[in-house]
Formats: structure tokens, sequence, C-alpha cells
């Protein structure tokens, strides 16, 4: 009697993803051998069959079991979650297999992970993508890390799976800033919990949130290329049946001037900086990211070259190559470090020089209590106020607002006045009356009558500098008597780093870089 081994797939949770020729499979055997979970997907078609289950970490004896079943002549079922083949017990009783095994094998294929999650946030594997484990368990994370890498220089979209573990929290958020150093913070992704099951969430994110999320081993992310773009609540890739468009990106080459300093601003002293150097004589080129620094860096430097959007690293190292940047000048706001990070590597793989312009620092700390991570003020705020102001932007509102104990709270937030930043302040969880937007920075008194309207009892803010109003705050809260808990800046090991005009121009000029006009 010749056995049989049917390798089969059971989906994502529901019997109606389960393929019929799985269904088959199933009644036509006589043993099943799976995890004990499974059995609730498959119940009505293995009664009064012999069942095996194994726990969830002994895949091997599962193999082992159903192989040496199969010899004896039995028709037996080995079942994986997803699809059998794709990180799953497939290629397990394939190495387990000898040459001279006689009995049938049968390979059942099933929705995975990937194909589920794609399917819940719309259409965002349309094109090519990749699919990586962070589970290190079975597979050196220095090989995950590099093939993480890889992914990202090619723009890839990008399925995650084994994301996040008890034992393994740290590995993600490595992979996120290795995605975030060559796509831009802009690309959008999905998060999707327990895919067709009980539990299920999805949601969507651009790249930059995501480093504060937190996440577990039965959550899949998708991150998307250049070319993902939104509708309503989904996302999708295109094919290419229309002409190619980045919501991402610029065309490389905008009649921009060859051999000019480029500025990459998005701060009032970035753009004075951008100025200061046209009035010097330099052709200047300014990159910012939003469509409203754009309009900021015309009005305030109306010499200068404007490179609008956000875009991934090989659209900026495109543009610096085809435009023969002469210099690279890093005028990002303080806490812009991925940006930072970026800009490094391109001047280092471009050979052209960098510079960082940063301004000082005005955070004293016998005054005030600074915290490595927004997190970590927020957590303290919890314990001090009823009543919290963040003044920390859009991106980490959605976290903080997840922090035990944070519910019983009130908290109020001002956000740059663009809809996008004030969608998400909402859909973090920030009340429209307790929404200021509104473009910074903000005097003295402007934080007075904000912060006694809404009677604020404690204030979490960044170490932005003179130039970003962080001594406005501080006066305003001395005055009120309020905490003022300021989030440290966050280290970056810079090649060069100045913090006034001149220490800019003396660097220009000791690379032998002179202005084109006397």
């Amino acid at each position: 009697m010749t056995g049989v081994l049917n390798l089969v797939s059971v989906g994502p949770g529901f019997s109606d993803l389960i393929i019929p020729r799985a269904e088959t499979a199933l009644k036509n055997s006589d043993i099943i051998i799976a995890y004990e979970l499974y059995l609730r997907w498959i119940e009505p078609w293995i009664k009064d069959k012999e069942i095996h289950t194994p726990p969830l970490t002994q895949e091997k004896q599962r193999a082992l079991l159903a192989i040496e079943k199969a010899r004896q002549g039995a028709k037996v079922a080995l079942i994986s979650s997803g699809d059998i083949g794709v990180y799953a017990m497939a290629a397990l009783a394939f190495e387990e297999l000898q040459e001279n095994d006689q009995f049938i094998v049968n390979v059942i294929p099933g929705i995975t992970s990937a194909n589920a999650c794609a399917s819940l946030l719309g259409s965002p594997l349309s094109h090519d993508f990749a699919t990586l484990s962070l589970s290190d368990l079975l597979c050196p994370w220095e090989w995950i890390e590099h093939r993480a890498t890889h992914i990202a220089k090619a723009d890839l979209s990008c399925v995650m799976y084994n994301v996040q573990s008890a034992g393994r929290q740290e590995g993600i958020y490595r992979i996120l800033q290795v995605m975030l150093e060559h796509k831009s913070p802009n690309t959008l992704c999905g998060v999707v919990q327990n895919a067709y099951r009980p539990g299920q969430t999805v949601n969507i994110y651009h790249l930059d949130q995501l480093p504060n999320l937190k996440f577990d081993m039965l959550t899949s992310i998708i991150i998307g290329n250049r070319f993902t773009q939104r509708k309503g609540n989904y996302i999708f890739t295109p094919r290419g049946y229309n002409k190619w468009k980045s919501a991402n990106s610029n065309t490389v080459k905008q009649s921009l001037p060859n051999a000019a300093l480029w500025v990459f601003a998005g701060t009032s002293d970035g753009n004075q900086l951008a100025q200061h150097l046209c009035d010097t004589g330099y052709q200047v080129v300014i990159s910012t990211a939003t469509k409203h620094g754009a309009k900021l860096a015309r009005q305030k430097c109306p010499h200068a070259s404007i490179w609008n959007g956000p875009s991934g690293i090989e659209i900026r190292k495109q543009a610096l190559l085809v435009n023969q940047a002469s210099v690279i000048i890093d005028a990002t706001h303080p806490y812009a470090n991925i940006m930072s990070k970026q800009l490094i590597s391109l001047a280092e793989e471009l050979n052209i020089p960098y510079f960082r312009f940063e301004r000082p620092s005005e955070l004293d700390e016998t005054s005030t209590t600074s915290y490595s991570t927004a997190i970590a003020a927020s957590m303290h705020a919890i314990t001090i106020g009823q009543r919290i102001f963040l003044g920390i932007g859009y991106k980490e509102l959605d976290t903080i607002m997840q922090i035990p104990g944070a519910d019983t709270k009130q908290w109020f937030a001002r956000v740059t006045a663009e809809p996008e930043f004030v969608q998400q302040a909402l859909k973090a969880g920030i009340p429209q009356n307790h929404l200021c937007a509104i473009q910074g920075p903000f005097s003295k008194e402007f934080n007075l009558a904000l912060w006694r309207s809404w009677k604020i009892e404690c204030v979490i803010t960044k170490d932005s500098g003179a130039a970003g109003g962080f001594n406005a705050k501080l006066e305003a809260a001395r005055e009120l008597n309020i905490p003022l808990l300021v989030i440290q800046r966050p280290p970056v090991e810079y090649p060069v780093i100045c913090s006034n005009f001149e220490s800019i121009q003396q660097q220009l000029l000791q690379y032998k870089i002179f202005p084109s006009k006397a």
C-alpha cells in the first residue's frame, strides 16, 4: 500500500478562505498532524480521524511523525496555517524526506499572511515585492538586516513576518531605521493584527510613524514603495497601466542650477542660512519636505531655487548627481535624525562635503527635566498632572494615547496647520476642542494665553532651541509655575557641525567652494 503525505495549507483563520483542494485532501486523509489551534478551522472535515497535535515548538517532531506514518502506508495530512510553503512546514518535510521514499507527496497551496493582509489593506503588493521574516531563531540576524538593506535600497514593497515577540523587542525598530535610511518617511504602510481572526485590526501609517508603535507575533507589516498611494481607507501600489507618477517624489531635474549648495531646510533658521548664502553670492538650492515648507522658503529666500517634496534616498541621490551638487548643508530640524543620517550616507557615497548646521541647545538641566523619549516624558506627566499639553508635533501622539493611564488624563496638543497632521492628531484621540493647529514658533505671550485658557498643568516639549521657540515655552511655564518636561535631542554622529552662519562659510572656503557671483 502506497502512503500519501498531503502538505495542507489552511489559510489565515477562516474555513471559507481554505481552497477546495485542501478540503478534499483533509477528507481523504486518515491521519491529521497539526498544531492544535489549526484544528478549529478544519473541524468539520476531520471527524473520526486519528489526530496528533505536537505543540508549537515541536515542528520537526510533527514533520518526522507525518513522514513515518506515510512510510507505513497511511494517508497523512500535515497542516500549516497560511501557505505551508511560505515560512512553514513544507521545506522542513522535504528536508527530512529520503531519496528512496515511495509515498506520494501533495503540496496544497493556501492564502499566506502577505496575501491576507494585503487584501485587508487594498492592493499594496500589485508590483514587485519582498517578504522578510524578522525571527532570528532559524536565521542569523546579520542576514535579516543585510536583506532588509537591499529591499530598502531597491525600494521594493515589503511584507514583514514575525515582527515582534516577548523575546525579540528591538529587532523591528532596527529594521525600520534601515527602511527609513533609504525610503521616504512618508511611504505608506499597513499594520495588520490577527488578519481574518478574532481581534482583527487594520491601520494605515506613514513609515516614520511605525517606530513609535508596539507590535506582536500576530502582527504583519506591509511597507509600500514610492508609488504607493492612498484612497480612503485603502492603500494600493500601481501596476503601471497608467503613467508612472510617484506621490512621494519629484522629477529629478527641475531647472535647478548646477554646482549649487544644497541646503536641506524646513526650519526658519535653515531658510535664514540659505538667504545668507544667497546674499554672499552662492547659488543655493533649498530642499523642503512639504509644499508649505516650499512656500515659506520662496518667501524667505526669493533668490534660491526650491526642490520640493518628500522623496526617498534614491531620488535624492539622483537629484544631487544630475544637478552636480557641490555640498550638502543639513539644516533640518534637530529631531530629524533619520533625514540627517540619510544625508550623511549620501554625502559619503557621492563624495560630497557635508556640513551640519545645528541650532544651539537652550536646555537648562537645572530648571527643567529631560527625557530620552516622548513616551518616558508622557509616563511621568501622567503622574503629576491632569491636563497635559503636548508641543511635540503629531508623529508620536498615537503611541502616547496608548500608554497605560493615558485615558484617565486630558490631553491637549499643538500641531502645524497641515490637514494631514491635524487628521493624525484627531485620529490619535486628541479632542477637536483640545487641538491648536497653527504654524510656530510662538511667543511667550501666546503660550501664556493658550495654556491659561486650557488650564494646562504640565507641558511636554522638545529642545528646539531659540529658533524653535524653546525659550518662550520655558519662560511661560515658569510664570505659570507648571512643569516643563523636555525630550532630549536624538544622538547623531555628525562629521562636521556648525552653530552659526560664519562657521558654515569657513567650512565652504576650507573646501575651496567659493561664491559664483561677485
